[in-house]
């Protein structure tokens, strides 16, 4: 899963870069070309001498702005996964372009039935015209995507944190059962950590929760594992007191130590050692975990927790947290760096 000698998996994408330009949908279909109607009504209101050169005004307008309209939401819908892969202005300048020229051929198939035919600044402004209402749908796209992002990054950080609970759960049960059979004396101790992590676990996964808290939840864990490996699980602690207030996801350390104990100490008769460090550095806090790497696992893993952990990272800070590992041949490192 995390402290194998392989390289770690690349973390998946937190939302679907396609969306701000998925405008398949007739809802949304219908809402661009009513706000584009109203703004012609609104414009030819402005323009217009009385109600029947508004109306003849709205008449040919129409032609013009649906075969426009219509035919840019047509290609933005057919490219929808074409137009993330471009840098932004190449995004900006192609749609406005595709306006231009869904205007233009609005603007003469209508001039095709003119008694006289449109000189060329007329070609011209429509197609600046049609440039400018282009580059203002686009910009409704985005701030619609924009104002969906916290509700669908709150969802997906729910789904992500309750994926890894049974593997929590189930793990940290077995470890248990394994230590009541080794040493009844002390599981009244053990079954108290237990508790401890079993309520973590279930607490409401959509709130945040201080570094010191991810902490002490690693030390009962680790406690549990301590009792089991015996002096082959060799662990250090280096903590900086003043980086217990930074906010981390639930379940952040428990599934990395978990991991460091399955691939750095469990599969080598002589255990191995593993160091947990934090460190505040100004507005940022660091997190370092790292294992000795000796024998490959028994189990191969998958890197789920790895990337979980990773993404939950990315849903709760953004570009402002950073995930990084480092595998060498005896020692296999993982560094995290968030705000404080």
């Amino acid at each position: 899963m995390l402290f194998s000698k392989r390289r770690a998996p690349g973390p998946a994408p937190l939302l679907d870069p396609t969306r701000a330009f998925d405008v398949c949908h007739v809802g949304l279909v219908l809402r661009a070309v009513l706000g584009v109607q109203l703004l012609l009504a609104l414009g030819a209101a402005l323009v217009a001498r009385d109600a029947g050169q508004w109306l003849t005004l709205m008449a040919n307008g129409t032609v013009v702005t649906m075969f426009a309209v219509l035919s840019w939401l047509l290609a933005v819908c057919s490219g929808k996964r074409l137009w993330p892969r471009l840098p932004e202005p190449a995004q900006w300048l192609a749609l406005m372009a595709l306006g231009a020229a869904g205007a233009l051929m609005g603007f003469a198939l209508l001039n095709a039935t003119a008694e006289e035919p449109a000189g060329p600044w007329r070609f011209a402004s429509v197609a600046a015209a049609g440039a400018s209402g282009a580059a203002g749908l686009l910009a409704w796209l985005r701030l619609r995507e924009h104002t969906r992002r916290p509700a669908d990054a709150l969802a997906q950080l729910v789904e992500l944190q309750s994926r890894i609970r049974p593997h929590f759960l189930f793990n940290t049960l077995n470890s248990a059962i394994a230590l009541v059979q080794v040493d009844p004396a002390r599981a009244e101790g053990v079954l108290e950590d237990l508790a401890e992590l079993f309520r973590v676990a279930l607490a409401d996964s959509s709130a945040s929760v201080p570094l010191s808290d991810e902490v002490e939840l690693a030390r009962r864990y680790l406690a549990i594992e301590q009792i089991r490996f015996g002096e082959r699980l060799r662990v250090a602690w280096r903590l900086d007191p003043a980086a217990g207030a930074a906010r981390v996801p639930p379940l952040l350390l428990q599934p990395l130590v978990e991991n460091a104990v399955r691939h750095g100490v469990e599969p080598n008769d002589d255990g191995g050692e593993l160091e947990v460090t934090t460190l505040r550095r100004g507005a940022e806090v660091e997190i370092r975990i790292a294992n000795s790497v000796g024998a490959p696992a028994r189990v191969a893993g998958h890197g789920l927790a790895l990337r979980n952990v990773r993404q939950r990272l990315k849903l709760m800070h953004d570009v402002a947290a950073h995930f990084e590992v480092e595998a060498g041949e005896h020692r296999f490192v993982l560094r995290i760096l968030l705000p404080s």
